[in-house]
């Protein structure tokens, strides 16, 4: 099945980090899902018993990103994913992207991010 239901850019403000100064000082966190599941019944009953809550999703990834505190990125995505993948036995496949666009690295980036596939 190739359906999709796609989230981008959630955005929260968490303390995640390896260093001291990251989880004293927090900063920008954004996060994508894409979620692989049959969407055929929703899309001919347009009922939204039969899909997932795109906002229960979005709220479901604010409060890991704002809740407890993880050293790596990696660990956050895969927190993540596997909420969502055990609240919905009807994913087949999700893919979480953690975006942590202010990482404290020494080269100029525009973003770092990981992708974590379940």
């Amino acid at each position: 099945m190739s359906d999709k239901i796609s989230l981008k850019g959630i955005w929260g403000f968490g303390y995640h980090g390896v260093f001291d100064h990251e989880a004293k000082n927090g900063q920008d966190f954004f996060v994508d899902l894409e979620i692989s599941l049959d969407l055929s019944k929703p899309s001919r009953s347009d009922n939204l018993a039969e899909t997932i809550d795109y906002g229960s999703l979005a709220d479901l990834v604010v409060e890991e990103i704002t809740g407890e505190r993880v050293q790596l990125i990696e660990r956050l995505a895969g927190r993540i994913a596997d909420r969502i993948k055990s609240g919905h036995p009807e994913i087949t496949a999700i893919a979480v992207t953690v975006h942590k666009p202010k990482a404290p690295v020494s080269a100029q980036t525009s973003d770092i991010s990981v992708t974590i596939t379940r």
